[in-house]
């Protein structure tokens, strides 16, 4: 079984309206879950970080590296929508 994700924050301060993580997995010496994988988790440690209030939306860059974003309703994780680099669909 994989470890819980591991991300960093990328973009928090300069767009309110938005909440921009990265994947890190692939610098882990141990195999972890990519963000894609445990998105569920990843979400409500951001809500109950306190990163990510209701309406802020969650961009994130992928193990791949592309730049997608998880869908968050009510709190939780409800899907994924494809972004244009650097903006929102």
């Amino acid at each position: 079984m994989l470890r819980t994700a591991f991300y960093r924050v990328v973009e928090t301060e300069s767009t309110p309206e938005i909440l921009v993580i990265r994947d890190c997995g692939e610098d882990m010496v141990q195999p972890v879950a990519t963000v894609t994988n445990d998105a569920e988790r990843v979400v409500r440690q951001l809500v109950a970080g306190g990163l990510l209030p209701p309406g802020r939306r969650l961009a994130y860059y992928d193990s791949e590296g592309d730049y997608s974003e998880l869908l968050v309703a009510g709190g939780q994780f409800a899907g994924f929508a494809q972004l244009a680099k650097g903006g929102a669909s």
